[in-house]
This record gives structure tokens, sequence and C-alpha cells, in this order.
């Protein structure tokens, strides 16, 4: 299964996550989000970690110069619902800052090395963000 594709989606959410939720070693939710400009609700599958009770996103984007879409979606709106298995919730979306954000960070790319290989391929600060549930 494709990584961040409509088919892995489809088959998270078909299966409540049992097919999906489990890529490359790493976890995986799903992450809706309102468009900033059009209004309207987006869905993407992310890489998860964990911070206690608080679920851990980067908006990497593969290193690419820019942001995510999603990532400029919560900043414009920072009501999201998130999907981790069958475990659907409303939680708020906050980017993490200063000595949060490097501890974040660690935690992250200790899941997925690739982060670290992202950051030095681009020029922008990449975003650690922390859902909180609602």
């Amino acid at each position: 299964m494709t990584l961040l594709g409509e088919e892995h989606v489809r088959r998270y959410l078909e299966t409540g996550g049992t097919a999906g939720h489990t890529w490359n070693g790493v976890t995986c939710l799903v992450l809706w989000t309102v468009g900033r400009r059009t209004g309207q609700r987006r869905v993407t599958p992310l890489i998860y970690g964990r911070d206690g009770d608080h679920y851990l996103v980067i908006a990497s984007q593969g290193g690419a110069p820019a942001h995510p879409g999603w990532y400029h979606n919560i900043v414009a709106e920072p009501r999201v619902e998130a999907q981790v298995l069958a475990d659907r919730f409303q939680a708020r979306a906050r980017t993490a800052e200063g000595e949060e954000r490097e501890r974040l960070w660690k935690i992250m790319a200790e899941l997925w090395p690739n982060y670290d290989e992202y950051a030095r391929r681009t020029s922008r600060h990449i975003p650690v963000v922390v859902l909180e549930r609602t």
C-alpha cells in the first residue's frame, strides 16, 4: 500500500485502521482539516508518534520547499478530526515551538529517521504539530 494516497485512506477507514495503521514499521493516522480557502473538509494520512496523551505529526512534505496544504489549514482552523485505528475523535492542532519542538522532533525522528534528511533538504523550519483531544 502506498502512503499518503487515496487508497491508503480508503482502506484505513474501511477496516478501522487494521489495513494502513502500520506502514513500513511506523504508525499512521488519518487527519481531517477544513480547507482554508474552500471551507471543504480535506483528509490526509500521516505518520504519527505519541507524547503522553497527545498525537504528534510532522509537516515535512518530504523536505519540499513549502509547507503541506494540511498544515496551512490547521494554522487557519486548528479544530480538526483524527482517526487512530477505529478511534475517531475531535482535536485541537497546535505547532510546537522552542524546546518543546526540539524534544518532540527527536521523538519523531527516532520513529522515522527520514525526517532528519528532510530537514537537511529544505531551508524551511519543518513544523511539529501536536494534536490534543478535545
